[in-house]
């Protein structure tokens, strides 16, 4: 196992011990970000491979975000890696370019912001998250929804909002 990941799952295991315990009962789940944006998710409690609806409102509308299933960073970090990597492809369901002013090789990849700053989209979320030095197992440490300000803005946390996914057990 690479330094980075060794030290990505150290955070994580520190960052697990710091939150909150989401209950099973728990449905909708909403996190109000810096500038009064919010982010929802239809549960925060998933079986792998589940869908999950993510809405977004109130997002400033001149800053591109990206959406995306993410190691949960520690604070002022990057979330990375990422289910899907940074998706610039405007192609798959488990991360989003959602910009309605995106540079011109990005127009037609980037998905518009609705009015208001809003957005819906639907994500699968698997357990485990893919990377060049192999697998994160994401019952093991934590993982999250994600919206940070996208490669335009890269070096800015102040759009980063997160909402912690809990896998559940397969059924027998």
């Amino acid at each position: 196992m690479s330094a980075r990941i060794r030290s990505t799952l150290l955070i994580a295991c520190a960052i697990t011990l710091m939150m909150p315990q989401v209950s099973a009962s728990t449905k909708t789940v909403t996190v109000k970000g810096s500038y009064g944006q919010t982010l929802s998710a239809s549960t925060s409690k998933i079986s792998s491979g589940a869908a999950i609806t993510v809405k977004g409102n109130y997002f400033d509308e001149t800053v591109g975000i990206y959406l995306a299933f993410c190691v949960m960073p520690a604070k002022g970090q990057v979330p990375t890696p990422c289910g899907g990597g940074v998706n610039k492809s405007g192609t798959g369901d488990i991360s989003y370019w959602i910009s309605s002013n995106p540079p011109p090789y990005g127009v037609g990849l980037a998905r518009e912001f609705q009015p208001g700053g809003r957005f819906v989209r639907t994500m699968h979320i698997g357990s485990t998250i893919t990377t060049a030095d192999g697998k994160i197992d994401c019952r093991k440490i934590v993982c999250a929804i994600t919206i940070r300000a996208d490669h335009t803005r890269e070096d800015d946390r102040t759009h980063d909002i997160y909402i912690p996914i809990t896998f559940t057990s397969p059924k027998k």
